[in-house]
């Protein structure tokens, strides 16, 4: 038997191009997520967008209760009914940026798992990033050029801001790529899984969260001008000795301290 052929989707649907709907289709690469989420007793586990239930079902056939996120109205029947016989379904027809993942929380902490639309899967992020309070870990599956941009580290020419972002709040791992023929339709660029586990607040060391995300984006702004001429509005000649940065080295030099260190400065 093929270990990468089809899993077969829980029911057909038209994938919607204005969407991003790229359904993922191999038993492999399912199989893969699934043992990387490993869901336990007791978790409170959170889908966004499930699609065709591709990893849906296979969650639920483990963890008798999950809770997916979907903006595509034409999907949430045949995903009900394709969930009844395995588990308790609960599904929320929403944007997932309008969804208050605290109030999800009730108190408690989940985890979030997802095939994440490419077109706003930056914004996911960062909307997850909001609630880092009551997510235990993030499992996700994106573009793997975004990955590659959500793990660099400092030097890496695709050390960027979402690194530094991401980074400061959450411990960050790839774990692997997925081919395009792994979907249906198989989208044009490469994908991979990545996981996020957000970090205690206690050592985090971000003063204001808002100053902070200020300087991250000016410092990679003009990322070819050095520190110096790429904050020139935002960071003091004497905010750099205070924080022990050079204004002479350029924003993919820092390490994310440091970042924390400028931003604290002021």
């Amino acid at each position: 038997m093929n270990p990468h052929s089809p899993a077969g989707p829980a029911f057909t649907a038209p994938a919607k191009k204005q969407l991003g709907q790229h359904f993922l289709a191999d038993r492999h690469y399912i199989d893969s997520i699934v043992r990387a989420v490993n869901p336990k007793d007791g978790d409170r586990l959170v889908e966004i967008g499930p699609g065709q239930g591709a990893i849906t079902l296979p969650l639920l056939r483990q963890h008798p209760r999950l809770t997916v996120i979907e903006f595509d109205r034409d999907l949430i029947a045949p995903l009900t009914a394709a969930a009844a016989p395995l588990g308790e379904l609960a599904i929320i027809q929403s944007d997932v940026l309008r969804v208050d993942f605290t109030a999800l929380a009730d108190g408690g902490q989940i985890r979030l798992v997802g095939n994440l639309p490419y077109n706003i899967s930056s914004p996911i992020l960062f909307h997850a990033l909001e609630h880092a309070g009551v997510v235990r870990d993030m499992h996700f599956m994106l573009q793997k050029e975004v990955v590659d941009r959500m793990a660099a580290g400092p030097g890496s020419k695709v050390f960027g801001r979402l690194s530094v972002m991401l980074q400061a709040y959450c411990e960050v791992t790839s774990l692997f790529v997925v081919p395009p023929g792994a979907f249906r339709p198989p989208p044009k660029v490469d994908s991979a899984v990545v996981r996020l586990v957000p970090r205690d607040p206690s050592t985090i060391g971000i003063n204001d969260r808002n100053r902070f995300a200020e300087v991250v984006k000016a410092a990679f702004g003009q990322r070819r001008k050095t520190l110096r001429n790429a904050l020139n509005n935002v960071v003091s000649a004497e905010q750099f000795i205070a924080a022990g940065v050079r204004p002479d080295a350029r924003a993919e030099q820092l390490e994310v301290a440091q970042f924390v260190a400028l931003a604290n400065a002021s």
